[in-house]
């Protein structure tokens, strides 16, 4: 059930990430670097999601600024994913873990300093500005922050279940 109000919001941003950082918490460079299927690894999946609050973080402010909001990104759409992913994960190929780690750790931060910067109004009095949907600014961070971490946990306890 999604947030519906700005004190639910933070609180299931903090408690999400709180849980995602336990789990990244107790991996070594080597078992994080390690491709799995898709050729993805547990690093790609941390850098993915913090890259993912950079992009809403993005949106957010052109819509405020009356700017052409590209979503996903400029030249892709959302049924192009897929390709944006695999793109993303190429751009994001020399990072190393501590740096992914580091980088969640910032957007994190610079996503909670939005939520608590804004209304109660301003995150769910209406769609966010630039959206084109009747997506929340709200709907939206979780969607970015909350919704990413968990998804990224889940992938996490997976690949430490089957042992990959």
């Amino acid at each position: 059930m999604p947030a519906v109000t700005k004190e639910q919001l933070h609180d299931i941003t903090k408690k999400e990430y709180a849980k995602l950082t336990k789990l990244i918490g107790t991996h070594d460079a080597a078992t994080a670097i390690k491709k799995r299927e898709e050729d993805t690894s547990i690093k790609d999946v941390i850098a993915h999601r913090a890259h993912w609050i950079d992009l809403f973080l993005g949106w957010h402010a052109d819509g405020l600024a009356g700017i052409e909001v590209h979503f996903p990104a400029k030249g892709y759409k959302w049924n192009d994913l897929k390709r944006y992913n695999a793109d993303l994960r190429n751009r994001q190929s020399d990072l190393d873990w501590s740096a992914a780690v580091a980088m969640l750790d910032t957007r994190y931060t610079r996503l909670l300093q939005l939520i608590d910067g804004l209304s109660e109004a301003e995150l769910y009095g209406g769609p966010m500005q630039g959206a084109n949907n009747a997506w929340t600014t709200g709907r939206w961070a979780e969607a970015a922050g909350a919704s990413h971490f968990s998804s990224a946990a889940k992938y996490v306890r997976a690949c430490l279940k089957s042992g990959t």
